[in-house]
């Protein structure tokens, strides 16, 4: 297992299965887990249509979902839930799904994505054009699944007071800098070497051109289990 740590962001290199249960508990989890629908292995290549794609290698992290003890560990050892692709995995009833509207049009891609939520609340949407690549900001894709920064940004704001944010399928880091252009402690875990160093580098450009207007958290990056205490 490699650990990282930057700025306020602890960075592990390995299963989130192994490491989830040696961090204590955190005030929220934000992630996209894999949805096991294969996007990790070339399945973007057939989509030429909008754009030429690009080659993000072969790999198996898309083969499955999840096991669903990993699904129940992210639950247990967090305050507030905000899963990605939540319509894939065994939840129970919510009244709060959070609805990203890809504003596509017509081709083979989904027109929104889900992300389950355990908040009391109602359902919320947020607009933002994708149709398979990044169209607003100035997010570069290095994933075959990364959200738009802006989208991760909007889930933060509906758990304004958690703390520290842990995502378990941190992929190419697009929570942590979310998490770092808010002022807030990250924990991410990704097993794919090659997207754990995008994230490492994605997650330290941010740390080193820092929002003025945010303040940001205490800066201890000792992992203790004060750290990730819940929030009241």
């Amino acid at each position: 297992m490699r650990v990282e740590t930057i700025g306020n962001s602890t960075l592990y290199l390995g299963d989130c299965a192994e490491i989830m249960p040696t961090l204590g508990r955190c005030d929220a989890v934000l992630t996209d887990p894999p949805y096991g629908i294969g996007e990790s292995n070339e399945k973007n290549l057939s989509r030429g249509t909008l754009a030429k794609p690009k080659d993000y290698g072969t790999y198996d992290w898309d083969k499955a979902p999840p096991a669903q003890e990993v699904i129940d560990l992210m639950r247990t050892i967090s305050d507030r839930q905000i899963i990605f692709g939540g319509n894939y995995f065994h939840l129970p009833p919510t009244s709060c799904w959070l609805v990203w509207d890809k504003q596509n049009g017509t081709n083979d891609f989904a027109d929104c994505e889900l992300a389950w939520t355990n908040l009391n609340k109602a359902v919320r949407r947020i607009y933002w054009l994708w149709n398979g690549m990044i169209r607003k900001g100035d997010d570069v894709r290095e994933h075959p699944t990364q959200k738009p920064l802006g989208v991760m940004e909007w889930c933060l704001t509906h758990v304004k007071d958690a703390k520290t944010i842990l995502d378990p399928f941190m992929g190419s880091g697009t929570t942590g800098v979310a998490c770092v252009k808010a002022g807030r402690k990250f924990i991410g875990i990704e097993r794919e070497m090659s997207y754990f160093d995008i994230a490492c580098r994605r997650i330290q450009k941010a740390v080193d051109t820092p929002d003025m207007f945010v303040v940001p958290a205490a800066n201890d990056n000792t992992p203790t289990a004060d750290m990730f205490a819940g929030a009241a």
